[in-house]
């Protein structure tokens, strides 16, 4: 084969990457993503401004594994509750996939979010997508040198502030302002606003529709949670069919049009570059700006809207429309029992912990007087944010006696205590080799702060 066959086939595989320009486009949709990236936005870099109770109101502090959200405090115990929520996300994500698509994608993603505070930036110092355009492809003049620079500068600057919020999460973000103004941050702090700086700015600033179509793995397996019934952003063809160029106010019957005047600014508004009147494809992020875009057409030529709209494969196939099928409302039931139970259980909270471990030398022991003897290790641990004194009992075995140094201790906030005991009873009391007990945990200054945990005693053979 020949280079210049050779040649060719490279090109066919390999093709270039040009970048997109997304026009800015105005109307419910984009009012909706604005709406959505100023609330998402606001709630991660104001949040950890916000204090409760003398300490920052959202803070996960690894190195004291403590977690607060407002008034609540969560420690490693609490596994429990972040598995729940991210079944929740896991089942939000199936649901809202099944009902609409990729509404993740072109509303609420990180990636999207902070492409469009990145291209905001670019339209406020380069102009609109025309200008962006020539000033890309012209030669290195002073004005496009102060530009780009200007632009890439505030780039960095955006990237480093999102950096160091994110860092504020989990160090006190009072503590981080003072130290990293006078450089005195500790390694990890520095590396974490740096990685998540840069990590911004080459996502949002250089790569952006690269990442939702060759990195993000949702764009590759979306397909196995639609349907025929799910609402998608669609080019209805029986009516655009055939597209093509004509006076405003004429009849596209007469002419024998359809009613798309070609005018590709579906294309020019798509953020990752996409037709979308070739058909449901996996790069569409489905942020509906198409939509907004061709209903302005639609309107300025004073036919009806909705040429590209969310609509389903089945009503572009003429059958009626069925969003509320039993996956939606399985997933939707999913939801609401999961949601439900997960406020529950934090509500019922206790904020006290108590793990019995049974000693594993021997099942039992025989004293001199005859009776016989368990031994456990109880682990006491107060996840309160200040100390107890706590009373221990068991119940269970009405004639066991339990023996320990203390039945009152007192644990430290955040402390974790272990205590040897030992539960003594005589043998003719048991009615069956292995029989459960219950210990007792009772705060003595908070009466509703008590634990109950069930154990095993085992005696003998009678």
């Amino acid at each position: 084969m020949d280079k210049e066959s050779n040649s060719g086939v490279d090109n066919d595989l390999y093709a270039k990457h040009e970048k997109v320009y997304p026009r800015q486009v105005h109307g419910l949709f984009a009012s909706l993503r604005v709406t959505g990236v100023l609330s998402l936005l606001g709630l991660y870099y104001l949040l950890p401004w916000f204090s409760w109770d003398g300490r920052q109101a959202v803070l996960f502090d690894l190195p004291e594994r403590k977690f607060y959200i407002f008034d609540l405090v969560f420690w490693p115990q609490d596994f429990f509750y972040l598995a729940m929520l991210l079944i929740i996300a896991a089942l939000a994500l199936f649901f809202f996939t099944a009902l609409a698509g990729r509404l993740w994608c072109g509303f609420a993603c990180p990636q999207t979010v902070w492409t469009e505070v990145f291209l905001w930036i670019e339209r406020k110092v380069e102009g609109g997508r025309n200008k962006q355009m020539k000033l890309a492809k012209g030669e290195w003049t002073a004005e496009r040198v102060i530009k780009s620079g200007s632009k890439h500068i505030l780039w960095l600057l955006f990237s480093l502030f999102t950096g160091y919020t994110f860092v504020g999460w989990f160090t006190p973000i009072d503590e981080l302002s003072v130290s990293l103004f006078h450089f005195t941050a500790g390694p990890w702090e520095t590396f974490w606003v740096l990685f998540y700086g840069f990590a911004t700015y080459f996502n949002a600033g250089w790569m952006r529709e690269q990442v939702c179509i060759y990195m993000c793995p949702y764009a590759r397996f979306q397909s196995a949670m639609f349907d025929k019934d799910t609402l998608v952003i669609s080019y209805d063809v029986a009516r655009g069919e055939p597209r093509g160029a004509r006076k405003k106010g004429s009849d596209p019957e007469q002419q024998g049009l359809g009613s798309c005047i070609d005018c590709s600014l579906c294309v020019q508004v798509c953020p990752t570059g996409i037709d979308i009147r070739e058909g449901l494809q996996y790069q569409c992020i489905g942020c509906a700006a198409c939509v907004d875009v061709c209903n302005e057409v639609m309107d300025k030529m004073g036919y009806a809207r909705g040429l590209v709209r969310y609509t389903t494969e089945n009503v572009i196939e003429g059958k009626p429309l069925n969003v509320f099928r039993p996956r939606i409302l399985i997933y939707a039931a999913l939801l609401v029992l999961i949601t439900t139970g997960l406020f529950y259980a934090i509500s019922q909270r206790i904020p006290l912990e108590l793990d019995i471990i049974r000693d594993r030398n021997s099942l039992y022991r025989t004293t001199e007087d005859g009776q016989v003897e368990n031994i456990y290790t109880l682990k006491l641990v107060n996840m309160d944010e200040r100390p107890h004194t706590y009373r221990l009992w068991i119940s269970g075995l009405p004639e066991a006696e339990l023996l320990t140094r203390q039945h009152e201790v007192a644990v430290d906030a955040g402390a974790v205590l272990e205590l040897p005991v030992r539960v003594r009873i005589d043998p003719y009391e048991l009615k069956k080799i292995s029989q459960e007990i219950q210990f007792h945990l009772q705060a003595l200054d908070q009466s509703d702060l008590t634990i109950t945990q069930s154990g095993r005693f085992v005696g003998p053979l009678h």
